[in-house]
């Protein structure tokens, strides 16, 4: 099923700190020698049936040309909307990732030599069977598969990725959910010696993040292992992160070492961060205005202007079911 809706207004620079780490920041730097500044926000970072919107078959993948380099623009891939994959040098390059600095441009450097090996997932809490997955598992057990997603920050930036994954469900239908889970908590590793903007005094880390359950089974939930037919970089999560795409990257947590079911709501470090501006539903939503700047337009990475946004993301038909009754700015 192809959704074609496109839905203006101007929003202020994309790179904008939250006001009151701003405000912290000043405090911190007035007694410092010589502190560098970075203006930051928050980190974000099919087969056509509709299982997933914009997902392709592996029958049907081109991620790497023939000659092995990595795919762009210029190889004519498109999601299912006909827009062009974003370059693989700028997926690679631009990245909102905290744990390794505030300036999107220095992360992969930063990241370069991130251990993601040996690497473990455990999977506990309201489940039947609690599981510790190691990267083997998680490729030998699930079938891997390449979905095309779009992914829109809530900074107001927007890139179209061909990750590399499977769906989340998948995993927690193997660890059986009891009738008492109603939430999914994530959790990123915590290792500020290689991670050194855990460093900060800013963020309460590790960084964490939740889903409805609902939300985590629905299909176009993925738990990425790769991108552009290669496995992740470090800047882009390595070795396993998610990807919720009608949602704001900030959601897409990486480097993943905890899933815990849970009947409580999870607190995501943004919302314990700043609670004014970043709920724990965080659904794109162009009608609904982040505290200091339009929501209604992006600019995708690669291209000159701004474009509309589009409702969840531009996946409605698939997700909106999830939210009726909701009001959606109340819960953003």
């Amino acid at each position: 099923m192809l959704i074609k809706k496109r839905n203006e207004t101007d929003i202020p620079s994309s790179e904008i700190t939250p006001e009151h780490i701003y405000m912290s920041r000043r405090t911190f730097m007035t007694g410092a020698a010589t502190v560098a500044g970075a203006a930051v926000l928050a980190a974000c970072a099919p087969k056509t049936d509709l299982r997933g919107a914009g997902s392709v078959s592996r029958s049907q993948e081109t991620a790497v040309p023939a000659d092995g380099s990595p795919a762009t623009p210029a190889t004519g891939q498109t999601d299912e909307l006909g827009d062009p994959w974003t370059a693989y040098e700028s997926v690679t390059n631009y990245n909102n990732y905290y744990e390794f600095s505030t300036n999107k441009e220095a992360v992969a450097e930063k990241a370069q030599d991130f251990p993601t090996t040996p690497w473990q997932v455990a999977v506990s809490g309201l489940v039947r069977n609690q599981r510790v997955f190691d990267m083997d598992d998680l490729r030998a057990e699930f079938d891997q598969e390449e979905r095309v997603y779009r992914l829109r920050c809530v900074e107001g930036w927007s890139m179209v990725i061909p990750w590399l994954g499977f769906p989340l469900a998948k995993l927690l239908e193997a660890v059986e959910p009891t009738s008492n889970a109603k939430y999914v908590r994530f959790e990123t590793v915590y290792d500020p010696k290689n991670m050194p903007g855990q460093n900060s005094p800013f963020f309460d880390w590790p960084y964490v993040e939740g889903l409805r359950l609902d939300e985590a089974m629905n299909d176009l939930t993925l738990l990425s292992t790769g991108l552009y037919g290669k496995e992740l970089l470090p800047q882009n999560g390595a070795p396993v992160r998610l990807v919720v795409p009608w949602k704001y990257g900030f959601k897409s947590i990486k480097s993943i070492v905890k899933i815990e079911l849970v009947d409580y709501m999870p607190e995501s470090l943004w919302m314990v961060a700043a609670p004014n501006e970043y709920g724990f539903y965080a659904n794109v939503n162009p009608a609904v205005s982040h505290p200091r700047w339009s929501q209604a337009t992006e600019r995708r990475i690669g291209e000159a202007g701004r474009r509309p946004t589009l409702m969840f993301n531009g996946y409605e038909e698939q997700v909106a079911y999830l939210y009726e009754g909701m009001d959606l700015a109340e819960n953003f």
